[in-house]
């Protein structure tokens, strides 16, 4: 949030409360002229003021519950029929790559979600990935083709924050209110030969984008099938 939100409309109502008290004072001392003047003045500069000052706050507060920031970003190559190479690559620089079969990638991570009022205060979802996986449209291939899942975390900690998710959640439930929910969260979208796709998480939880023209062809031929 940029500073100049709250000082200015800070300097326009202390200008306007002090010219709206010392128009009431010149007011008490006979004073009608300059003390109508005094009080209008200070009323109107005291209305801009906290106009301006809310409409600040809505701004802040629209940022910060619609707040994102990147998770991965997912690079596909096809190997042959539903067969992909999926390269997952973090905001901290970590490359891993991995083999679906399908027709879909699925991302999966348990995501700490805070209370509104908490992500205007500056509190921001925290997440662990968990799992990467591919997934087959037909109902059919789902149940018997070959699988392919992933665990994301195996062995690595914590992606995504500096706590773990899971036992700071734990602490705080009961003691402050800060914490709305604990919960699984995952996003999918269809594969298909050099698409790329950014994956977000937003202050409920993941969200997938296509960024290329490959993607957003896949996304566009997946929406009418």
């Amino acid at each position: 949030m940029v500073w100049w939100w709250w000082i200015i409309p800070g300097i326009v109502c202390v200008w306007g409360l002090a010219l709206l008290l010392g128009g009431f004072g010149a007011l008490f001392r006979g004073d009608g002229f300059k003390g109508g003047r005094g009080v209008l003045g200070g009323a109107l500069f005291l209305t801009i003021g906290c106009a301006a000052a809310l409409m600040g706050l809505n701004v802040q507060t629209y940022q910060r519950l619609t707040y994102q920031r990147p998770v991965a970003m997912i690079s596909l190559r096809q190997l042959g029929p539903q067969h992909f190479q999926a390269t997952v690559e973090e905001p901290n620089g970590r490359v891993r790559d991995f083999q679906l079969r399908g027709d879909n990638w699925r991302i999966e991570a348990r995501v700490l979600v805070w209370k509104p009022w908490a992500n205007v205060l500056g509190l921001d979802s925290q997440y662990r990935l968990e799992r990467l996986a591919g997934s087959y449209n037909d109902i059919e291939q789902e149940r018997n083709a070959e699988r392919s899942v992933y665990d994301l975390g195996k062995a690595e900690g914590v992606q995504g924050n500096a706590i773990d998710v899971f036992s700071f959640s734990k602490l705080m439930r009961g003691r402050l209110q800060f914490v709305d929910t604990l919960q699984g969260s995952a996003s999918y979208m269809p594969m298909a030969n050099r698409a790329e796709y950014d994956v977000i998480i937003t202050q409920s939880g993941l969200l997938a984008r296509p960024i290329n023209d490959e993607a957003q062809g896949a996304v566009t031929h997946w929406d009418r099938k």
